[in-house]
C-alpha cells in the first residue's frame, strides 16, 4: 500500500492558513486588480446565456423556445417570455454600468433607472433586430445549396447563431453597456467558434458559411448582402502607439468591406482598407490594400504583387 496516499474516506490536512494568508496579500494589495481597487458585483455569463435564450425565444418562438405554440398562446409565451428575460437583463445592465466611467460613481438609484432605460431602449429595438435576422436566414437558405429549410438553418448553423449572438450584443454597445456586450458576444464566440467583436457594424443579409475561425475586429464595417466563410479574418495590420508607447484605442482599423463581397476560407484582410462592392477575394489570400469594386482577388494574384 502506498503510504502516501490517504486512507479511504480520510481527510487531508493542506497547511492552508499560511495560503489564505498570501492569497489576500496577493488579492488585497501586491496585486490587486480590481477595477478602481474595489470589489464590485459582476455581470454574470450564466444569467447573461439565460437572457440570449429567452430573447432568441421571443424572437422567434417555435424555434427557440417551444415548438407546441399555437396563435393563441404565441402572444402570451413572448410577453411573459421577455418580462422575465428583461428583468434579468436590467440587472445585468446594472452591475455593467459599474465598470464604466461615466457612471462608476453615480448613486444606486440613478444606476437602476438607467439600466431600466437602457433595457426598455433594447426591447424597443427588437421587431428592427428580428427583420435583420430574418434577412441574414434568408441569405443563407439563398446562398448554401446544402440548405434545406430555415429550421436547419437556425438550428443547424453556427453562423446563425453567432450572427444572433452578435445582433443582440451590438445593440447592448450602441446603447452604452460595451462590457455587457462583450461578455455576450464572448458567449457566442465560445458556442460557435466565430469570434465577432459586438461593436462591429455588419448590414443585413449577412452569412457565414461553416464559420470556425472567423474572426471580425472591433472597427470592422461590412454592407450588405456579405458572405464569409470559415477562417477569415478582417482583422488590424498595425496598432498605433501613443508618445508613451501605450496602445492607442477606437481608432478605426479594421476593413471596410462594402456590399455583395464573398470572401472565402482562410483569406486574412488587413488594415483599414476597403473591399469594393461586388468583389469576391479567394481563399487564403493575404490582402492589406484597397481594392475596386468588382474585385476577383485570387493567392496566385497576391504572390506576384
Amino acid at each position: 500500500m502506498n503510504s502516501d496516499l490517504p486512507p479511504s474516506g480520510g481527510s487531508v490536512h493542506w497547511h492552508l492558513g499560511p495560503i489564505i494568508d498570501a492569497l489576500r496579500t496577493s488579492r488585497e494589495t501586491t496585486h490587486n486588480i480590481r477595477h478602481q481597487g474595489r470589489v464590485r458585483e459582476l455581470p454574470s455569463r450564466d444569467v447573461l446565456k439565460q437572457v440570449v435564450d429567452g430573447v432568441s425565444a421571443a424572437l422567434f418562438p417555435t424555434h427557440y423556445g417551444r415548438p407546441d405554440l399555437n396563435d393563441e398562446s404565441i402572444d402570451f409565451f413572448v410577453g411573459d417570455t421577455l418580462t422575465v428575460t428583461l428583468d434579468r437583463l436590467a440587472e445585468q445592465v446594472r452591475r455593467a454600468l459599474r465598470f464604466s466611467a461615466q457612471h462608476e460613481q453615480g448613486e444606486e438609484t440613478e444606476l437602476v433607472e438607467r439600466a431600466r432605460t437602457i433595457t426598455r431602449d433594447f426591447a424597443a429595438s427588437l421587431p428592427a433586430i428580428r427583420a435583420l435576422l430574418v434577412s441574414d436566414v434568408q441569405a443563407a437558405l439563398a446562398g448554401d445549396p446544402a440548405a434545406t429549410s430555415v429550421a436547419e438553418i437556425m438550428l443547424c448553423y453556427p453562423g446563425t447563431i453567432a450572427i444572433l449572438y452578435h445582433r443582440l450584443a451590438h445593440c447592448l454597445y450602441r446603447l452604452g453597456v460595451p462590457f455587457l456586450a462583450r461578455l455576450v458576444a464572448d458567449i457566442g464566440h465560445s458556442l460557435t467558434g466565430i469570434d465577432i467583436h459586438p461593436a462591429a457594424t455588419i448590414g443585413g443579409s449577412f452569412f457565414i458559411d461553416h464559420g470556425t475561425g472567423v474572426v471580425i475586429g472591433e472597427t470592422a464595417i461590412l454592407g450588405e448582402r456579405v458572405r464569409l466563410y470559415q477562417a477569415v479574418t478582417l482583422g488590424a495590420k498595425r496598432f498605433p502607439t501613443d508618445h508613451s508607447g501605450a496602445l492607442v484605442k477606437g481608432t478605426p482599423r479594421h476593413p471596410i468591406v462594402e456590399d455583395d463581397v464573398v470572401i472565402y476560407a482562410g483569406a486574412t484582410i488587413l488594415g483599414r482598407i476597403t473591399v469594393g462592392a461586388g468583389s469576391t477575394i479567394g481563399g487564403n489570400v493575404w490582402l492589406t490594400q484597397s481594392v475596386p469594386p468588382g474585385s476577383n482577388v485570387s493567392q496566385a494574384q497576391m504572390r506576384n504583387t
